[in-house]
């Protein structure tokens, strides 16, 4: 499920980054390597794991895949936060640093 939950991510991402006219000024493509990067990892994951318990991969336990979701959701969620402290530092429309300033006058 995890495999599942973050190529979904990076697919919505991707076809996000395709169709958006400000992908490069909202670094919407860090966001895409960071869940294709995931994704990559578990799919490699999944292939060892299925290397070791053989055909028993394909039958996992209900409670398992409700903690695989939950561990992709987190992944996800973990790289909308890494990509949102990545646009408050790049700051691309200056939306931050209009705030502070006027504020601090």
């Amino acid at each position: 499920m995890t495999l599942l939950t973050t190529v979904f991510a990076a697919c919505i991402c991707t076809a996000i980054w395709y169709k958006s006219e400000a992908r490069t000024e909202m670094k919407i493509g860090t966001l895409c390597f960071m869940y294709w990067g995931a994704s990559l990892m578990w799919f490699v994951d999944a292939i060892f794991e299925y290397k070791e318990s053989g055909a028993e991969f394909f039958n996992p336990a209900p409670l398992d895949m409700l903690n695989d979701f939950f561990l992709g959701l987190s992944a996800v969620a973990l790289g909308l936060i890494i990509w949102l402290a990545i646009l408050f530092v790049k700051d691309p429309k200056g939306v931050v640093k209009s705030v502070l300033f006027r504020n601090s006058k």
